[in-house]
């Protein structure tokens, strides 16, 4: 069986057993026991939002040094558009890109330019009338995990189009192998990642069986040495014009940049993970039924408020608005262009995504109801102040482990001191209870010597 691969990790050395982490995990994965947090893998949905609220920085994403593309003859590079947004007074977007060369990639493919081919996708898709509305967005792998997870009735509802990352990458290698005429197994695409999920959808696809993409390098790792060769001067090395993206592209960084791109006025597009949990609950119950698109990102501001980003997410915003306010025009994807990407590339899913049911008592029904039932008595006889102080997120939730075997009642503060009480209480009572026995009388020895001890104590 494939093990299940997760970008995020847990430092157990730097972990200090706050309950910052538990309140704030989205499909509640974490729990603290015996003062260090647990990260409960099959919930886990790699959204990253640990990693942004853990003071100690003990929560952490494994992705790709930058050495790792030397794995490769030629290298590719794939900027998420949200690398734009993190360098100050940055000119115009060719300057990353050349950057990037300087690096050492032999190519770079933008990301933003797949989104575009995205937005063509998504719009054909969308022509089926036989799609579950609102139909949703699958660009951000964090929420597909989460509707896997927690909103399994929703899966239809998901659009089978790959993401801007998946086809960047397979039109970036079609591209680079048919112009230098190279093996496509000798080149690797790296994606220049903002998230810790999109590294977990490389190891893990969500509706391919493998993905195009071969290693996913943090913007924050690639950063410093970026702005290096930005800065020196190195990258003006007569390279022709990398940029091919528009704005329409370059606005998928930004929450609600999918949905302006399909030039529809029915969508809705909501950031950060809990407020996306909140819609999806309306749709789940039947509420937007008369809405034609859901665009829901984890991080607030979407991807230029990823975790594994340099810039403050307010000020990367700013700053890809004012390059995407100067961009020059570039001529919008042709049909031609159109009908060659769907004949070159996978760019919808081949394979069922299934519900992943870890919220579940048990398989069996039956059984599942009891347990409902034991959970419900063990709740009510707690008391419902989900302080946090027992290492799980909520007292329902420390019920719920508890009927599972995972916790006791007396992990609860509260109960704790309860039973501690109750117990000195019945210490007290059965001490009042213990017979003392009768007293012993002294023999006369032991008496005359008592007398003599006395008197001369008291003629002294």
């Amino acid at each position: 069986m494939q093990t299940y691969y997760h970008s995020v990790t847990l430092d157990k050395e730097k972990c200090m057993g706050c309950t910052n982490c538990i309140k704030r995990c989205p499909t509640e994965a974490i729990r603290v026991r015996d003062g260090k947090a647990h990260i409960i893998a099959e919930r886990c949905i790699d959204c990253g939002e640990c990693i942004r609220v853990c003071p100690y920085h003990a929560k952490v994403a494994v992705t790709d040094p930058l050495t790792s593309i030397n794995r490769f003859k030629y290298k590719i590079a794939l900027p998420a558009p949200s690398l734009y947004g993190q360098f100050k007074k940055l000119a115009s977007i060719e300057k990353v890109l050349q950057g990037l060369l300087a690096l050492g990639f032999d190519y770079v493919f933008e990301v933003a330019r797949g989104a575009e081919f995205a937005t063509e996708f998504i719009k054909y898709r969308m022509k089926d009338q036989h799609l579950e509305r609102p139909i949703i967005s699958s660009a951000c792998p964090a929420i597909v995990r989460l509707i896997q997870v927690r909103f399994p009735e929703l899966i239809p509802n998901l659009i089978d189009v790959e993401s801007p990352m998946e086809i960047a990458a397979q039109m970036a290698k079609n591209e680079f192998s048919k112009k230098y005429g190279v093996d496509k197994k000798d080149i690797g695409a790296f994606f220049i990642t903002p998230c810790a999920a999109k590294m977990t959808s490389i190891r893990n696809p969500i509706g391919i069986y493998k993905s195009s993409v071969d290693g996913a390098i943090s913007i924050l790792d690639i950063y410093g040495p970026l702005s290096t060769v930005m800065g020196n001067g190195s990258s003006s090395n007569g390279q022709e014009f990398l940029q091919k993206a528009t704005a329409v592209g370059v606005g998928w960084a930004k929450s609600g940049g999918e949905g302006r791109s399909l030039d529809i006025d029915n969508y809705l597009a909501v950031d950060g993970i809990i407020n996306v949990i909140k819609v999806l609950e309306e749709i789940e119950n039947g509420k937007l039924y008369d809405l034609d698109f859901f665009e829901g990102l984890a991080c607030i501001g979407g991807c230029l408020g990823g975790p594994l980003v340099f810039e403050n997410n307010f000020v990367a915003q700013n700053r890809l608005k004012k390059l995407i306010a100067k961009m020059e025009p570039h001529e919008l994807i042709s049909s031609d262009e159109i009908e060659q990407a769907i004949n070159q590339c996978e760019w919808k899913w081949n394979k069922e995504i299934l519900p992943k049911p870890v919220m579940k008592l048990d398989d069996d029904i039956f059984s599942a109801i009891k347990k409902m039932e034991e959970l419900e008595r063990i709740y009510a006889d707690l008391p419902g102040l989900d302080c946090g102080s027992c290492g799980a997120p909520s007292c329902r939730t420390l019920a719920e482990d508890i009927v599972r075997g995972h916790a006791s009642e007396l992990d609860c503060i509260i109960k704790f001191r309860e039973k501690v009480r109750i117990l000195a209480q019945e210490m007290i009572e059965l001490s009042d209870h213990i017979p003392t026995g009768k007293e012993r009388k002294p023999n006369d020895k032991e008496e005359k010597d008592e007398n003599k001890r006395n008197y001369q104590k008291y003629t002294r």
